[in-house]
């Protein structure tokens, strides 16, 4: 009765309350003085174009990435580096500020002295790829802006500098990184560009993995791949080539300078990628999206950006004056790093776990390596799905469906090559994806191993951490699934590929028994998932704990679809398949039942915890669930789970101690997660196991604090489940069947609840006091 009271005093609340969003500037970061370095740079971003913007020196410099953008060795490169400076200067002693606007994603900087003041707003248009540069001062200023390539030669790539590109520490000769052509194009403008050739890294791989029989049937992104664009500015000319040094790195510039002083002054840069052989039609196509003029281009950005934050926020303590409360931190950083999620909103490829599109020179990571602004560790197009799952899930809650695209496509245009590999490896039907697969869906070559046994299986990747790791992809397939049900979002065109995912394990495991013996399944019917691995860490595993609750989840997600999607003639076949899952595992230590890493295996290889993995992401046990003592006692007495435990890079610790309800592990946890990083801005996390800034350190953050806020069983909706109610919060966050959840605490009571549709207040299930 309790619960019901609750609920109706609520509801009366919520007539009476206004949907008003919460204020976010207070998030906004503002810096007061000028950067020593690109590693004291801040994001700008959107639609799939991210800057690294900081001044430095009294000129404003920014790094330009886009999603896609991946030369001939499979590197992501940069599309350069602009520099902008003003005479008189205004940089030049007095006042500064430099702000990241969130609710505008653009980046203002202002300077004063006593000569002159000038206001800088560097934005990118959401609906196309173009950098804006707005720059207006109180009296007429010569402007120059500086296109900076260090690409403008051919570069040899050594030693670690290939952990950047798909050959890593493998390499079978010299690796070079070919030119750019840069030049100036117009009266005005400047063309730069990179064009890979007909033969790269894709080629080399499917002759090491032995494809070159299908090799015409294959995806092939890589070859004739073109990028690049046009800076360009009105009554601007060129102004000459410069050259120099930044940090480790050599480069050449060519700069446009203002006609005469002018107190306004807009520079642009339009951007453009396309597999074309033809330098001039892609050229051609490039001036067409020039002459292409939105004047309201900024309008509907910042009304894009403007619902992109009224549609979830995650605010703590969000009256406290104090930047370095933790709890404070944790909810501003939450934020920020949603932001930078959202800058590849758009993306043709997914954003990497190892940097987004916001990495910068990597001597100031690591001293040792002073390679280009291109560099960043465990590859460019290679994708690396256990890290590149925490990037996405924490989208399901965040209400942003949109921003999972990239990822569902990702998998979507490389199936057909999986499906090749399984067909010519092992001639039966369904999806192979490895871990560690570059952007065209075979293994990464490096991976894969140039030494291998010459009778080794050639569809298994050569290697004692990924052998037999299949089973991460099956992690997209659900969000595909939840997607569905959190947004109703359209997933018809991903069925196949969910359906070839779960189809590689049902024949493959049959294909692996029967090669051992006579019986395709074990005495009771199931599969035989051996050899399996549980994450990178139980290997040779036998019935990994993490391979059977995904497909089991996956398997029942499918049976749950709609008629309309799934047909049941289909369904029949899923049924049969679920049949044939084995149970979860289970063993004792010290009197407590707990979850096992699989039924056996042979070796410990890492440091994850996939005994926790039926919690998260499969979410079998958890609050409101049966079982929820085991899972707690796995979380609390497995030697491994608790000899792992940490809050670093891709930990998912603060994730289950928040599914498990346990509450003050879970505030330590996600603090340490999403607390300022060692940097300048907040959220360049990492190196971490990975690089910076570390995303999927940032996505298990998110999730984590998601997790604390709100969980789902169910219809049923749990608001705080694993919150510590004298923390302050107001969030807006999303559950199944479009539904989001407003919820304002303050001084231990819940000050609002509002629920959109307003018939799943039936669904809530508030804190016990």
């Amino acid at each position: 009765m309790k619960q019901i009271y609750s609920i109706i005093l609520l509801v009366f609340l919520w007539k009476f309350s206004a949907a008003q969003e919460v204020d976010l500037s207070s998030y906004n970061v503002i810096w007061n003085g000028q950067s020593n370095n690109s590693s004291e740079s801040m994001p700008c971003g959107g639609g799939d174009v991210g800057l690294n913007v900081w001044t430095e020196k009294d000129d404003v410099l920014f790094y330009m990435a886009r999603s896609g953008t991946f030369d001939e060795n499979n590197t992501l490169l940069k599309l350069g580096r602009v520099r902008l400076r003003l005479s008189p200067n205004p940089f030049h002693g007095g006042a500064f500020k430099q702000e990241l606007k969130l609710q505008e994603g653009a980046v203002y900087i202002e300077a004063k002295n006593e000569a002159v003041s000038a206001k800088i707003k560097l934005w990118v248009d959401v609906f196309a790829p173009v950098v804006h540069v707005d720059i207006a001062a109180n009296k007429p200023l010569q402007i120059t802006a500086t296109y900076e390539n260090w690409r403008y030669r051919d570069r040899i790539t050594k030693g670690k500098e290939n952990n950047a590109n798909a050959y890593k520490w493998a390499p079978p000769g010299d690796v070079v990184t070919k030119k750019d052509i840069v030049d100036y194009e117009t009266p005005n403008g400047i063309l730069f560009y990179h064009q890979n050739g007909d033969s790269t890294v894709f080629d080399v791989t499917v002759k090491q993995q032995g494809l070159d029989g299908v090799k015409k049937q294959l995806f092939n992104p890589l070859s004739h791949l073109t990028f690049g664009g046009l800076m360009t500015g009105e009554h601007m000319k060129p102004s000459g080539e410069t050259s120099g040094s930044y940090l480790d790195t050599d480069y050449k510039g060519w700069g446009l300078t203002t006609e005469k002083a002018t107190k306004n002054q807009s520079i642009k840069i339009y951007l453009y990628t396309k597999q074309e052989k033809s330098i001039d039609i892609w050229k051609e196509e490039l001036f067409r999206t020039v002459e292409k003029k939105d004047k309201e281009a900024a309008e509907k950005s910042r009304e894009w950006w403007a619902n992109f934050w009224k549609r979830s926020y995650v605010c703590i303590k969000p009256t406290n004056q104090d930047t370095s409360d933790l709890d404070w931190q944790m909810g501003r950083n939450y934020q920020l790093f949603r932001y930078m999620l959202a800058c590849n909103a758009f993306g043709e490829y997914p954003t990497k776990f190892n940097g987004g599109l916001f990495t910068f020179d990597p001597s100031r990571i690591d001293e040792t390596m002073s390679y280009t602004p291109d560099f960043r560790n465990w590859g460019g197009g290679t994708h690396t799905a256990q890290n590149q799952r925490l990037v996405y899930w924490p989208l399901l809650k965040s209400g942003d469906g949109d921003l999972m695209k990239p990822a569902f496509d990702f998998y979507q245009r490389i199936l057909r090559n999986a499906e090749l590999r399984t067909q010519v490896y092992w001639c039966h039907r369904g999806a192979s994806f490895t871990e560690q697969i570059e952007n065209f869906g075979l293994p990464n070559p490096a991976e894969y191993g140039w030494k291998r046994p010459t009778d080794f299986d050639k569809g298994m990747e050569y290697n004692a951490w990924l052998e037999y790791q299949w089973d991460t992809v099956l992690e997209f397939c659900e969000m595909i699934l939840a997607s569905h049900r959190y947004h109703d979002r359209n997933i018809r065109q991903y069925l196949p590929l969910v359906e070839s995912c779960l189809q590689f394990f049902d024949e493959h495991y049959q294909y692996l028994a029967k090669k051992r013996g006579r019986k395709a399944l074990d005495e009771n019917g199931h599969l035989v998932l051996y050899p399996g691995s549980a994450a990178e860490t139980y290997k040779m595993a036998y019935n990994a704990n993490s391979t059977v609750a995904a497909l089991k989840i996956v398997t029942e997600g499918l049976l749950a679809l709609p008629d309309t999607l799934l047909p049941p003639s289909k369904k029949i076949e899923w049924r049969e398949m679920h049949s044939r899952i084995p149970p979860l595992n289970f063993r004792t230590i010290e009197n407590h039942t707990l979850l096992a890493p699989a039924k056996l295996w042979e070796r410990i290889n890492n440091v994850e915890s996939p005994q926790l993995y039926p919690v998260f992401p499969w979410g079998i046990y958890g609050i409101g669930k049966p079982g929820l003592d085991t899972a707690r006692n796995t979380y609390w007495f497995d030697p491994d789970a608790r000899k792992f435990r940490s809050h670093v890079g891709w930990k998912q610790d603060n994730i289950f101690a928040a599914r498990l309800g346990l509450t003050d592990e879970a505030l330590q946890l996600n603090r340490l997660k999403l607390k300022n990083a060692p940097r300048r801005f907040p959220t360049f996390w990492g190196p971490g196991f990975d690089w910076v800034p570390d995303h999927n350190w940032g996505g298990t953050g998110m999730i984590g604090l998601q997790e604390m806020l709100l969980q789902t069983v169910g219809d049923k909706i749990y608001v705080l489940p694993a919150w510590p109610m004298d923390v302050d919060v107001e969030f807006k966050l999303h559950a199944p069947d479009q539904t989001s959840v407003h919820v304002k605490v303050a001084g231990g009571k819940i000050k609002k609840l509002i629920v959109s549709p307003q018939n799943r207040m039936n669904d809530i299930v508030l804190p016990t006091e």
